[in-house]
């Protein structure tokens, strides 16, 4: 016995050395999360050079917004921050910053750079928006429709701030307000809720009654407008879902038109199933 324990000891530390190279081989989503640093998925790697230090802030943040466009925001980072430190009273660094700790849902750190382009720029209306859209991710809905509309104060021709304020205004079941604040998007941009359903405004409603409902309220938008093909698909979309009121397309005025289209007769005709959860 003696002996096998002074066999262990002896090995204890080439043990050691394994049990930490084992832990450094193991996948990253095998390891405990930090709370404040939201893991990353696998998909979201380094994948750039590493940016030149001898670059001007200027050539910096080009690269990192070509970088962001491809969706590459970990290297985009690399490059902003870089240019950050050359440039640091850039309040358009601290708000690119943010935003790609926003694609990376690090809330928090996006939270506190979209303040500090503030503090660099009080009427920077992109980063008040953006601002809001931290608290959104965190579901502080209250605080998000009030940094939405500090944004549409400062610039309000924006069809976007509209929409997230109606998306906020929605996650609090002020179904009235957010139908006048999408009501507003739609009449600045006819596009703007196709943009928001790829950004993911819709999929952030984690209830499908609430996904339903969305997809209904934007589809009695579109009908009032009379742009018949998109209120046909967000309505496919609400039955879908699963939209338990879906009945009220044969009452709610704004569908009037839309209720002589072939097409609406054969979509509701058909019953698209519900999408099980």
């Amino acid at each position: 016995m003696p002996r096998t324990r002074a066999l262990v000891v002896s090995l204890l530390p080439a043990l050691l050395v394994l049990a930490a190279l084992l832990v450094l081989a193991a996948p990253a989503n095998a390891r405990p999360a930090n709370p404040d640093q939201p893991q990353i998925i696998s998909a979201v790697t380094h994948q750039a050079e590493p940016p030149n230090p001898t670059s001007t802030a200027e050539e910096l943040e080009s690269q990192g917004d070509n970088l962001r466009h491809q969706k590459l925001f970990l290297d985009a980072l690399d490059y902003y921050e870089v240019a950050h430190d050359k440039n640091p009273k850039s309040a358009a660094l601290f708000n690119k910053i943010g935003m790609c700790e926003l694609q990376l849902h690090w809330w928090p750190k996006a939270k506190k750079d979209f303040e500090r382009a503030i503090k660099q720029d009080n009427r920077y209306a992109e980063a008040y928006n953006n601002l809001g859209v931290s608290f959104y991710g965190t579901k502080k809905y209250s605080k998000a429709i009030n940094r939405y509309q500090k944004a549409i104060g400062l610039r309000p021709q924006t069809a976007s701030f509209y929409s997230n304020l109606g998306a906020a205004y929605f996650s609090e079941k002020d179904f009235q307000r957010s139908t006048i604040a999408y009501a507003r998007a739609l009449e600045l941009d006819p596009d703007v809720f196709e943009r928001s359903s790829r950004d993911g405004i819709s999929a952030q409603m984690s209830k499908p009654e609430d996904r339903a409902r969305y997809d209904y309220e934007i589809a009695r938008l579109y009908a009032k407008m009379g742009a018949s093909d998109r209120s046909l698909l967000y309505l496919r979309k609400a039955m879908e879902e699963g939209y338990k009121g879906i009945e009220n397309v044969y009452k709610d005025a704004e569908f009037a038109g839309l209720r002589k289209d072939p097409r609406f007769t054969e979509l509701m005709g058909a019953k698209p199933p519900g999408i099980s959860e």
